[in-house]
């Protein structure tokens, strides 16, 4: 299990929390997802900087993502593939939760990366979303002037959540003040649809092989959050975006926890399969 010391403001509210003096702040739902692409004898993820101006994770390369939104839930959007029964026991959720989940993984996809996991029926897909009438829609969802549901029926799409496989499930840890409670999904990139630079809450974006992102985390190149860079490692260990699609997967909840060792405030993240559920 690996481990860091907490030191100046971080290192007093975690001894506050473990006092019982503060209670930690609520994790909300999140939902990300590692999109993928093949590139030669291998695979690329697609990664944004967020802006050092964000009050959480500034300056982090992260996968496209983000909280729950209430509406995602709604019964009315157009759903094809893997029921929300069947992504509840993948994710060891209720089925209200899950659907949120799902749908909130594919609109944070569209917002920050401009590709869309939905097509006119269930076994086809949306081509080209590059228009300035898709950037006009991708706004209003950004700005909750339009919920997902609303969104496909416009267009009269249907969400494919059969484009998506579950990966793996984060708990913020308690000591920070803004947390969040978060299921890690992957998916490849639609034929014919590519990523764009759609600024916001990022600053960069760039499509890196998973090996390429750690070596330059190592290099202090880029920042890497824990999360992230185990999802890479992860990823890193297959030759091609369909052996990652096609691999069996149990979701492990990894929760970091603090502990003071010799005085001194630790964040500790668990290693291999020792994720608590």
């Amino acid at each position: 299990m690996n481990g860091f010391p907490l030191r100046g403001e971080s290192g007093v509210r975690a001894r506050a929390i473990l006092a019982g003096e503060i209670a930690p702040a609520p994790a909300r739902d999140a939902a990300t997802v590692v999109l993928l692409r093949a590139c030669g004898p291998g695979v690329e993820v697609y990664l944004l900087r967020r802006a050092t101006s964000m009050s959480f994770a500034a300056g982090a390369y992260v996968f496209p993502g983000g909280g729950v939104d209430p509406r995602d839930a709604d019964r009315r959007v157009a759903w094809a593939g893997p029921s929300p029964e069947v992504w509840a026991r993948a994710f060891g959720a209720d089925v209200t939760t899950a659907r949120g989940l799902v749908c909130a993984a594919v609109r944070e996809t569209f917002e920050e990366s401009g590709v869309l996991l939905a097509g006119p029926s269930p076994d086809t897909l949306v081509a080209d979303t590059t228009g300035d009438d898709w950037e006009a829609d991708r706004e209003a969802l950004i700005a909750r002037e339009l919920s997902l549901a609303e969104f496909l029926d416009r267009r009269g799409l249907v969400l494919r959540t059969d484009l998506l496989r579950p990966w793996a499930h984060w708990i913020t840890p308690d000591v920070e003040s803004k947390r969040f409670d978060t299921r890690f999904f992957v998916a490849a990139l639609p034929p014919g649809q590519r990523t764009r630079d759609v600024g916001g809450e990022a600053d960069q974006v760039a499509w890196m092989r998973p090996g390429e992102a750690l070596r330059r985390a190592e290099a202090g190149e880029i920042f890497l959050m824990s999360p992230t860079i185990r999802t890479l490692t992860e990823i890193a260990a297959f030759e091609d975006v369909a052996s990652v699609l096609a691999s069996e997967r149990r979701v492990v909840t990894f929760r970091p926890h603090v502990a003071e060792v010799e005085g001194e405030m630790w964040l500790f993240i668990p290693e291999g399969h020792d994720g608590v559920s």
